[in-house]
């Protein structure tokens, strides 16, 4: 019974130090992916294709496979985003192999948003935006 519990216990403390790194990640991710969203949205508003596009996942560029395409659909499909006035960040969670990462949007008119955006780790280590969802937030519109 005392080998049991020595074993449990080492187990345990391995597992408690195993999570450490992983939450340290965390923080690190929700850092970048909050970084690339944002740095989406504001090259969205300087009209700066180039680098918003960037900041699309190869998912999303093999679907728009130029600057110009992409930023047509974004400015036809979510104009919420191509114009946003002011954000900020609600819930991220995993998704697949990435996270989702909620986004409370307030377009040019004021209106309320939620985008959720689902973003994807590449090879390099960056954390690109490989979709986004968009609903109009009920009741908090101005």
């Amino acid at each position: 019974m005392k080998a049991f519990r020595t074993i449990f216990a080492a187990l345990a403390a391995f597992a408690l130090l195993a999570l450490q790194p992983a939450q340290a990640q965390g923080a690190a991710d929700r850092a970048e992916i909050a970084a690339a969203i944002s740095g989406q949205l504001d090259a969205f508003r300087a009209d700066d294709a180039s680098r918003a596009y960037g900041f699309a996942a190869p998912v999303i560029q093999r679907m728009f496979p130029d600057e110009g395409s992409f930023m047509a659909m974004v400015r036809q499909g979510y104009p919420p985003v191509y114009r946003a006035r002011s954000h900020s960040f609600g819930e991220l969670r995993p998704e697949g192999s990435g996270f989702a990462q909620e986004v409370f949007i307030r377009d040019g008119t004021g209106e309320e948003w939620i985008a959720v955006y689902s973003l994807e780790r590449q090879e390099d280590g960056r954390w690109l935006i490989s979709g986004c969802r968009l609903t109009r937030r009920p009741g908090l519109s101005v």
